[in-house]
């Protein structure tokens, strides 16, 4: 640990610092960087550590952004591109229309027939996908510790609804037959998010709540997008091969064509982006694995997350019932770090019916008869897909200009 983390550690009294001391986990130590560029998209690399870099011409620009009191001013003209293919707003600060030029362009090695494919696979798995982008995915994301923080003391933290519905676009955005083609929206979705992604590395150093706690000066380097890539589609991936869900290779390797892309667009360099789901295991065993642990900021985040439920509840979906999918798909131990009580009910019915309800809906297992709970299953499913990823109201993605205002 660094100096600032030393003082960060010293620091770190009150409440916060209390519910540290109740035995949460505590974060394993980090990992040199080890992992080839040879394995990338790219192919080669540098070597740097992407601990140790960000995304510099986005962060320069940004900070230059809100320290010209520009961000009411952009945001409000950004409010009005929604398409890949719109023009940008001519208003908008000529460095800034510049730098989005740029980032919108996709790289020369996007592929449309593997974008096509994608898309097929994610119709056809559209609801497996809801569940685990919000639960696998999104409840993993309350264990990563760095990410935690940031979420919590970043302006976007005072509002997880709002939060987790801008990061359900993502989830949504790219499952779309056009999501990187002109009348889709994902191209646009990744470059204001990497926007914000560089206006939280300009404040976060600057709130004291988040320097009491965080162990490095700047937020969300190269390695922590890694992390987050990581609980997205390489989990994602995992669980649906647990599951045994017959995925044929082309459409595997088109689903994971489509987050490489995703990647790229939201300023992680190709060097780092896995070429394969082999180079993936391999580098999410080294980056995301061994990070996982419990803070103070991801159990209240969890348990926020969890209560979100209760907006379309129609019987079958609420808090007990999300906890208990949360430990079935992360397991005991995260879920015990995050607080989440066991369900005498639901927990062992996942466990022993889960799988033949997969096989079940995937025309493996003929059951004509399929018993109560499978419907549950299916009815929980298509529940959580319309919280997660499309219960989506209209979303403006706009650039902070301030920390969390607590």
């Amino acid at each position: 640990m660094d100096e600032h983390g030393r003082r960060g550690v010293l620091k770190a009294g009150g409440a916060l610092g209390a519910l540290g001391a109740l035995g949460l986990a505590a974060p394993a130590q980090a990992v040199p960087w080890t992992w080839s560029a040879t394995g990338s998209v790219a192919g080669t690399g540098t070597g740097a550590d992407p601990r140790w870099v960000w995304d510099p011409e986005a962060d320069t620009l940004v900070a230059s952004v809100i320290l010209r009191g520009d961000v009411p001013k952009v945001n409000a003209l950004l409010r009005t591109w929604k398409k890949n293919g719109q023009p940008l707003p001519d208003e908008l600060p000529p460095d800034l229309r510049d730098f989005m030029e740029r980032a919108r362009r996709l790289p020369p090695w996007a592929d449309q027939r593997k974008l096509a494919t994608a898309y097929e696979f994610n119709e056809k798995r559209g609801l497996y996908l809801g569940v685990l982008y919000g639960f696998a995915s999104g409840m993993m994301s309350t264990v990563i510790p760095k990410e935690a923080r940031a979420v919590y003391y970043s302006k976007g933290g005072a509002d997880m609804k709002d939060r987790i519905s801008k990061t359900a676009k993502l989830g949504y955005d790219i499952g779309t037959r056009n999501a990187y083609a002109p009348d889709g929206e994902m191209i646009v979705t990744c470059v204001k998010t990497r926007l914000v992604h560089a206006a939280v590395r300009h404040l976060l150093p600057q709130s004291p709540h988040w320097d009491a706690v965080a162990d490095e000066r700047i937020p969300i380097s190269q390695a922590d997008m890694m992390v987050t890539w990581h609980s997205l589609p390489t989990t994602v991936m995992r669980k649906l091969t647990a599951w045994k869900v017959p995925i044929p290779a082309h459409e595997s390797e088109a689903f994971l064509h489509s987050w490489q892309l995703g990647g790229h667009m939201l300023g992680i360099a190709d060097e780092y982006l896995p070429a394969s789901w082999a180079e993936a295991d391999a580098q999410a065993a080294q980056v995301l694995t061994p990070i996982l642990a419990a803070t103070p900021e991801g159990i209240e985040l969890a348990d926020i997350l969890l209560g979100l439920g209760s907006a379309v509840d129609a019987g079958v979906l609420s808090k007990p019932i999300l906890g208990a999918f949360t430990r079935f798909l992360l397991g005991d131990r995260i879920a015990d770090w995050l607080k989440i009580p066991r369900e005498p009910i639901w927990d062992p019915l996942l466990r022993t019916a889960w799988g033949p309800f997969v096989a079940v809906r995937e025309g493996l297992l003929p059951f004509p008869t399929a018993p109560q709970v499978y419907w549950l299953f299916d009815e929980f499913l298509r529940k959580a897909a319309l919280l997660f990823l499309s219960e989506l109201r209209p979303i403006s993605i706009e650039i902070p200009d301030a920390n969390r205002p607590s």
